[in-house]
């Protein structure tokens, strides 16, 4: 580890040094790690192509699911392969620049995760409470608006953290003790005051996926209380609900433990930091397209189908 003592001096090349401390064990994480990451990549490949060859797949719900399967494929991309290099070359090095168009990225494709969970929750919304109307509410031009508002604030909240990390000194040491390079782990190397960062950085998780979360949560309270009104008719959209809830929910515990780990004082140590925070993009990644496929009936059934052809065709 080396140490800078001119204040005038900042790195512009890091290492990134997660798991470091399990020594000669280190490259055996190869192997779960490239497990998730194929079983990722799979799943939400499956889910795509379904969803673009099948025309039944084409309505606004199943085109969401297909865009958060999209959103879980690109994040693993980001920073698994160089992971894996990691583990079994030790080749962990990376620039500046290099570090923070990876933090962008990671955050800005990650943050609509929840974002399109939102959506999907509008299209549940329009589809329960205005069913004579959701053609019309549902039209590119219409729906626009709803996009429009949560991909300013995603792009401006994280566009702020990463610019404002980009400005930051950096003489406390070049090794970043993460697999990527995650918001704190990089900010909590600078020299000078970083409060400011702190500040942009929870306002960043609480106003994307928190207020995410909560927005969701009220909406589907409201469609509950409508819906136990009429029967079974709707249980259909109340397991459509639940499973919202649940994947947002499991998402905003892994977010909120990692980003909270680096501010307040815990017994947390640095392995088990990097571990919770680098689960946080990699757990959804496999998750929700298992969630998505195995819950909602007509991408089973397509799924199912589309294996029975395959056999025939091959036989």
């Amino acid at each position: 580890m080396t140490n800078l003592t001119a204040p005038n001096i900042s790195f512009i090349d890091f290492k990134l040094n997660g798991f470091y401390s399990l020594g000669e064990w280190r490259p055996f994480l190869f192997i779960p790690f490239f497990l998730i990451f194929l079983l990722a990549i799979t799943a939400n490949f499956i889910l795509i192509f379904l969803t673009i060859f099948q025309k039944s797949l084409h309505s606004p719900m199943y085109v969401l699911i297909a865009l958060m399967a999209v959103v879980d494929l690109m994040l693993p991309i980001f920073f698994v392969p160089n992971m894996l290099l990691s583990f079994l070359f030790n080749w962990s090095g990376i620039s500046l620049t290099g570090c923070l168009i990876q933090m962008f990225f990671i955050n800005f494709v990650g943050s609509f995760q929840s974002t399109l969970i939102l959506w999907m929750a509008a299209d549940r919304y329009f589809a329960i409470f205005r069913p004579l109307y959701y053609n019309k509410y549902m039209e590119i031009p219409n729906f626009v608006k709803f996009v429009v508002v949560p991909v300013i604030r995603n792009g401006l909240l994280n566009i702020s953290m990463v610019s404002l990390a980009g400005k930051l000194q950096f003489c406390v040491t070049n090794i970043i003790e993460h697999c990527f390079c995650e918001h704190m782990a990089l900010v909590q190397l600078a020299c000078g005051d970083i409060t400011i960062n702190n500040i942009v950085g929870l306002l960043t998780v609480f106003l994307i996926p928190t207020a995410d979360f909560i927005i969701v949560t009220i909406s589907y309270v409201v469609i509950f209380s409508s819906l136990f009104k009429s029967g079974k008719a709707h249980m259909k959209a109340i397991n459509t609900c639940i499973t919202h809830i649940i994947v947002m929910a499991s998402n905003l515990i892994f977010a909120l433990i990692a980003f909270m780990s680096y501010r307040i004082r815990n017994n947390f140590s640095t392995n088990s930091r990097v571990f919770v925070s680098t689960m946080y993009i990699l757990f959804p990644s496999c998750f929700n397209p298992i969630v998505y496929g195995v819950r909602t009936k007509e991408i089973r059934q397509k799924f199912l189908q589309f294996i029975s052809e395959g056999k025939i065709h091959s036989l």
